[in-house]
């Protein structure tokens, strides 16, 4: 009984951590959300970039303990792309010191080689289960992961060109193709979260399908505004 109570106890605390990650990950798109309908216009506010860090964290963690291959890529490597737009916000701020650049940037190398191992961990686990699996099953599973791959590829390459922006910029910008990159993604992913019946990512991803198509409505609008003078 002390065992069982220790296992559901363990099993608890984990999907805890998955809600919660959730709740602050794919949450940041309802604070934007909300930003932008106070101004009027898409915009992205700073909290957004630690809710994305911290969410990411949490939700990586999570998926590693899941054995969730999509979900352990997916959260493995953003935390760069969110801590290099927070150093823009800090230094445009001039509220940057640089022994604390060096510090983080040492950080996140860090982090990329850590996150590199665990992910292939999980996708080697992966395989290792479907290979010893009926091959209509191995086929399925596979056809969805390509699905969420493609879907994942379309995130990437989201921030990827918001990054190349910000760089470009000298600043925290989001350009307009960032939003129609992220409905179309968004769609993909949670189709194959869904079918994996990994719900924290299903959920969490179907949740900001809205927000997305919000963003792109609100720069029709004002590209419509400003074409009209």
């Amino acid at each position: 009984m002390a065992t069982l109570a220790h296992v559901d106890g363990a099993a608890l605390l984990w999907a805890l951590l998955g809600a919660v990650g959730g709740v602050i990950f794919y949450g940041r798109f309802y604070v934007q959300w909300l930003v932008s309908e106070m101004q009027r216009r898409s915009v992205m506010p700073t909290a957004f970039w630690y809710m994305s860090g911290v969410g990411s964290l949490m939700l990586f963690v999570y998926a590693v303990r899941a054995q969730s291959p999509l979900g352990a890529l997916g959260q493995a490597f953003g935390i760069v792309v969110y801590t290099r737009n927070l150093v823009h916000i800090a230094r445009e701020k001039k509220q940057l010191h640089p022994v604390a650049h060096k510090v983080i940037h040492a950080g996140l190398l860090a982090v990329i080689l850590v996150t590199s191992v665990l992910v292939l961990h999980v996708w080697h686990r992966e395989y290792a289960a479907t290979r010893l699996a009926p091959a209509a099953h191995s086929a399925r599973v596979w056809f969805w992961l390509a699905v969420g791959l493609a879907g994942q590829a379309l995130f990437a390459g989201r921030f990827l060109i918001q990054w190349l922006a910000t760089e470009r910029e000298g600043k925290s910008v989001v350009p307009p193709v960032f939003w129609h990159m992220s409905l179309a993604a968004a769609l993909m992913q949670s189709a194959c979260f869904a079918q994996r019946r990994e719900w924290v990512f299903a959920i969490g991803m179907a949740a900001t399908i809205l927000i997305y198509a919000r963003n792109i409505w609100l720069l029709k609008r004002e590209a419509e505004a400003y074409a009209q003078g």
